[in-house]
């Protein structure tokens, strides 16, 4: 029995002399401390966010309305064309474009440059420059029938009441840009050069230019 007992006090000592597993917090910052001076970054705690400031989403400011372009455009023709040089061929980018603001003022412009953009570009500030202003009745259609032949290209350009646009191919295009209704347009001719056809559109409306 004595021998029992005594087995029993010395484990019980040794449960007393024994340290916590728990670390106390005066030892985890010691240990922050020491990842900083090391270089490292401390641990940080689950949920916590760097630099958070409430962990919300910024609000944006109010959104700014898009300001709409004063003239329309529409690509009619876009080609590649080659130039011969010395050890070979240049490719670039032809570009034909019809410009309005469907309020009676329309254009038409060609540009031509090795990348697509650049080629719309040019051709859109050719047609603003090469632009006219169409008179046209309050039902915004023409006051009579015109007929013209531009190149190879012949059509007929009359009013239509009440049937809006009739008209095909590019045509189609520069009266839609002009704003104009009621209007019925046909090409008599074979050509299917759209950039043709724009053209003797264009030449029929400045029968009645301003």
């Amino acid at each position: 029995m004595v021998e029992e007992k005594a087995q029993i006090n010395t484990e019980t000592d040794s449960k007393q002399s024994a340290p916590s597993a728990i670390p106390s917090p005066a030892s985890s910052m010691s240990v922050s401390g020491e990842r900083k001076a090391a270089g490292r970054t401390p641990f940080r705690k689950s949920g916590s966010r760097p630099g958070g400031g409430g962990g919300g989403r910024q609000r944006r400011g109010p959104r700014t309305e898009r300001v709409k372009p004063e003239f329309d455009q529409k690509i009619i023709d876009i080609r590649r064309v080659a130039r011969v040089v010395t050890g070979g061929r240049r490719f670039s980018f032809s570009v034909a474009v019809v410009a309005g603001d469907r309020k009676g003022r329309v254009g038409i412009g060609t540009g031509k440059a090795g990348d697509t953009s650049l080629a719309i570009e040019k051709a859109f500030k050719n047609a603003k420059k090469n632009m006219i202003k169409v008179k046209l009745t309050k039902d915004m259609s023409i006051p009579h029938e015109v007929e013209v032949k531009l190149s190879s290209a012949r059509l007929m350009m009359a009013p239509a009441p009440g049937r809006g646009i009739v008209a095909g191919s590019s045509v189609r295009t520069v009266l839609d840009l002009l704003g104009a209704k009621d209007i019925g347009a046909k090409i008599f001719s074979r050509s299917k050069n759209k950039l043709n056809n724009a053209r003797a559109a264009l030449k029929a409306l400045q029968v009645f230019k301003v």
